[in-house]
């Protein structure tokens, strides 16, 4: 062989080698790639910053509690009244979340399962009652039941106007199970009651936990509803003090109460959901679920969504008409245009403000979760579980304390509204950006972009959808905001919770009709895109 030939592996490995050059000219070697990434530090700064605000309403209880000493305490605390209205809370807990629970369930079961007549109506009329705030619902149940008050009255009213919070997960989670399991425990000889309670409702621990959660927080921080009906509660005692006395101690020392009473739930809620895994693994997807007949059972099972539809939504249309009926047209021209307008106006600012917030925690704990990020985004979501009642008290008397030109202030309410909803716009920018792949954003960068041009211009836009269903799903609860409206609102603001409110509580019924009406007309739209969410999320 002569010295200008080679030999079959020196061939070979000069095709590797010129190969690996190739591909080393075209992506950059690890230690280049880790130049290109984005730098995390300035986002964490943003992150933590976000963090420590909302701390401020844990801290601020906390830095109370130390002034007033522990003598004090134990006077405010550990009294009567207090306990009566920590007993009213917990009676109310017991009673209004396991009957939101049967009702929720079984009209998920009717609409999921079973040949029910147009099961899709019902489904979206058992979604449509929270586009009608939980104190508009007293509101026309006391107009056509003017003797309505005390705890039954209470868990009546809070059911019918809770309980699709927790439709909503267990009918997504139906729609989600594996009929071959049922079919498994059919054939073992299980009656089909059976089979439900064994095998069915075990799988819907996870959306029962979560809803009850979402409803017992609600429940705690309720103000409107229970006040009138005149069933005294923590919030509404919360309330009562902050207004006859600002910055008053006694305000303070229930709060914390009422903070304890939601640190204590979820800490329930995660002992009650466990650590089991209802995932379905195997090959293939799982066959569409075979709706049930019900036979004679039809007509009687009807009664169900029937009679939901006329208590949830029936009643309080009923009243609006009849309230609507009996002013003319006269009482849509005293301010409802304005309150319109600042409502709308103060629910995009909140909406935008606390997108804007949740970003930075949102893109880490995508981008580069860690230990860090576990607390700043434990931090983040939090806050969403404490009453607004709590929050805006914490604000309100840090400003009367501290910052007195910024009481009610519009800073000082928007800052409220993105504690308040911060995890809302969180929910939809993680999975937005989780989407985005991270690629597209070093490739950017290798193109010449700055990290910032690159989250800009990549990322960002591809978030755009879920940034703005948090927009939309904090302006929802902007909307129906009132406690936290009523305590931090500037002098002459009014939306059309707070004006429906006055109103109410001048037992002018007939001129806040209209400002119920525009309440659920314009939380009817955002509800319906809550619905269509979670037939999305359920592969729908």
């Amino acid at each position: 062989m002569g010295t200008g030939s080679s030999s079959p592996h020196e061939g070979t490995a000069l095709l590797q080698q010129n190969t690996a050059e190739t591909l080393d000219s075209a992506w950059p070697a690890p230690s280049k790639r880790r130049t290109a990434r984005i730098p995390y530090a300035p986002v964490v700064v943003l992150a933590m910053l976000v963090a420590l605000v909302s701390l401020v309403p844990l801290g601020f209880i906390a830095l109370v509690t130390y002034d007033v000493g522990w003598e004090t305490v134990k006077a405010l605390v550990f009294r009567p009244r207090v306990g009566e209205l920590l007993l009213s809370t917990i009676y109310l807990e017991l009673l209004t979340v396991p009957l939101s629970i049967a009702v929720a369930v079984g009209m998920a079961w009717l609409t999921e399962r079973t040949d029910i007549p147009v099961p899709r109506l019902w489904a979206w009329l058992a979604v449509t009652p929270l586009a009608v705030p939980a104190f508009v619902h007293s509101y026309a149940w006391v107009s056509l039941v003017p003797g309505m008050r005390g705890l039954a009255s209470g868990v009546f009213v809070a059911v019918l106007a809770y309980f699709p919070f927790l439709y909503l997960p267990v009918a997504a989670a139906l729609r989600r199970l594996d009929p071959a399991v049922e079919d498994a425990a059919a054939s073992l000889g299980l009656a089909p009651t059976a089979v439900f309670f064994r095998v069915v409702l075990p799988q819907l621990r996870i959306p029962i936990c979560g809803g009850s959660l979402l409803i017992g927080l609600h429940l705690l921080s309720e103000y409107g509803l229970f006040a009138m009906i005149r069933f005294d509660t923590l919030a509404t005692a919360i309330v009562d003090q902050f207004q006859s006395s600002y910055n008053s101690p006694a305000a303070n020392m229930i709060g914390g109460v009422l903070v304890t009473c939601c640190l204590l739930l979820l800490g329930l809620e995660v002992l009650l959901r466990g650590n089991e895994r209802y995932a379905r693994v195997g090959s293939g997807a799982a066959r569409p679920t075979d709706r049930r007949r019900l036979g004679r059972l039809r007509l009687p099972v009807m009664l169900l969504p029937l009679g939901l539809a006329a208590l949830t939504l029936g009643v309080p249309l009923a009243t609006l008409c009849r309230w609507l009926w009996v002013g003319g047209l006269g009482i849509w021209t005293g301010g409802v245009a304005q309150a319109v307008l600042q409502t709308i106006v103060l629910a995009l600012a909140g909406g935008v403000l606390a997108t804007i917030a949740a970003f930075p925690m949102a893109w880490l704990s995508v981008r580069a979760p860690g230990r860090l990020q576990r607390v700043l985004e434990a931090c983040h979501y939090y806050v969403g579980s404490l009453p607004g009642v709590v929050v805006a008290l914490a604000l309100a008397s840090l400003t009367v304390r501290y910052l007195l030109p910024l009481y009610q202030t519009f800073a000082m309410l928007l800052a409220g509204y993105i504690l308040l909803f911060l995890p809302r716009a969180m929910v939809g920018l993680r999975a937005s950006i989780a989407q985005a792949p991270v690629e597209l954003e070093r490739a950017a960068m290798a193109l010449g972009r700055t990290p910032g041009q690159a989250v800009r211009q990549i990322t960002l836009r591809l978030a755009a959808p879920g940034a703005a269903a948090g927009i939309a799903l904090v302006a929802l609860g902007i909307l129906n905001e009132l406690t936290a409206t009523l305590m931090l609102s500037p002098i002459g603001v009014e939306t059309l919770a707070t004006r429906f409110w006055s109103l109410t509580s001048e037992i002018d019924y007939v001129a806040a009709a209209p400002y119920a009406v525009m309440m659920v007309v314009l939380s009817l739209p955002l509800t319906l895109l809550l619905h269509a969410q979670s037939k999305r999320t359920a592969g729908q």
